[in-house]
């Protein structure tokens, strides 16, 4: 942890003087950018700073109580001694919680991905449900919440869409919404009034700077074709669609929802990327957490982490056995009490500390 520390620390101070430099201020978006990193690093870096002014009291204290005669003065030096002890104890307690509980990446803002799963059109509207719900929790927060690409169905729901969130804390907020997402209820299309269940699968994706994560332009192999609108209307007669593929990983992003092909092109590469950091942050986890993997779920889009029962106005988490009764609410976007329960419950896993865990209603 303390190697860590020293390495976050380090880029604190180089910040720092980055900041102060007078060549930054010519550049706002980059002073945006490192001013956001020392933020979000100061949580943690500032308390390990008073940790060392700590430690450098107790060493000298420790020199006073060896090098003190009087034993009056010997016995103050040992009681302050004893109290800095205790502070040094606090303070580390508290990294260990701040270290444990944080997330580098969670000041980042977002890219949800939405795919339809098994259920046909049914799958394609509840995708399109979970859209709008992210939507209106976004808006609630002050948050800027924008549809990057998307593909319609039929009956104005979603095969996929990907929206971008931009907001203070979005990712922290909603990491966890990553994985399986199943419905139960009465379709549209349902003459009969059974009950049908459908899924749809959400990928929460940390947003990444260009300058952050450089792609090598010979590791792309970049596609362009004709756009083609609904049942083949539309038609663009220019190539503004983009297809780009990363040969290295075999990841491709086909963007056509401009009619500009840089702005498809812009797209594709923002979604790539934020993919590929994914991809990269999944397995520096998976080697530097083995012992803690999977405490809440892995993420994966095949994890089933939710089902929402509309004829009992019921939402359950699986990962928690959380079940609330307050669906017409949740789908709304009133997502905090949900949210705020699945962080607290990962937070004290990564601790050790005791969870009870609830009854899942469709175990």
């Amino acid at each position: 942890m303390f190697d860590k520390l020293d390495q976050m620390r380090a880029r604190y101070e180089e910040l720092e003087r980055l900041l102060a430099s007078p060549e930054i201020a010519k550049d706002p978006a980059a002073y945006g950018r490192a001013a956001k990193e020392r933020g979000s690093l100061a949580r943690t870096v500032k308390p390990y700073l008073a940790l060392l002014a700590i430690r450098e009291e107790i060493r000298a204290t420790e020199g006073l109580v060896a090098a003190e005669r009087d034993p009056e003065m010997r016995r103050m030096a040992e009681e302050e001694l004893a109290a800095l002890k205790e502070r040094e104890r606090r303070q580390v307690e508290e990294l260990q919680n701040l270290f444990l509980s944080s997330d580098p990446d969670e000041d980042r803002d977002v890219l949800i991905e939405i795919r339809a799963g098994t259920g046909g059109e049914e799958a394609a509207l509840f995708a399109g449900d979970l859209a709008r719900m992210y939507q209106h929790y976004a808006d609630a927060k002050g948050w800027k919440a924008e549809i990057v690409d998307a593909t319609p169905s039929e009956l104005k729901g979603f095969r996929e869409v990907v929206l971008s969130v931009k907001g203070e804390g979005a990712y922290r907020l909603l990491k966890f919404e990553s994985g399986g997402h199943r419905v139960q209820r009465v379709p549209e299309t349902e003459q009969a009034g059974r009950i049908h269940t459908s899924a749809a699968t959400v990928a929460v994706l940390p947003e990444v700077e260009e300058l952050e994560f450089v792609i090598r332009t010979e590791d792309l192999r970049i596609d362009t074709y004709r756009a083609g609108g609904k049942g083949g209307q539309h038609v663009n007669k220019t190539e503004s669609a983009v297809r780009i593929t990363h040969v290295p990983t075999g990841l491709v992003v086909a963007i056509q929802d401009e009619r500009s092909q840089h702005k498809n092109r812009a797209k594709a590469m923002r979604i790539l990327r934020a993919r590929l950091f994914e991809m990269q942050k999944k397995k520096r986890k998976e080697e530097m957490e083995s012992v803690r993997r999977g405490l809440i779920g892995s993420g994966d889009r095949s994890d089933r982490i939710r089902t929402y029962n509309f004829p009992q106005n019921r939402l359950t988490d699986h990962r928690i056995g959380l079940t609330l009764y307050q669906l017409d609410r949740l789908i709304e976007g009133e997502l905090d009490p949900l949210l705020s329960a699945t962080a607290e419950y990962d937070r004290k896993l990564r601790l050790g500390l005791p969870v009870q865990k609830g009854k899942d209603e469709d175990a």
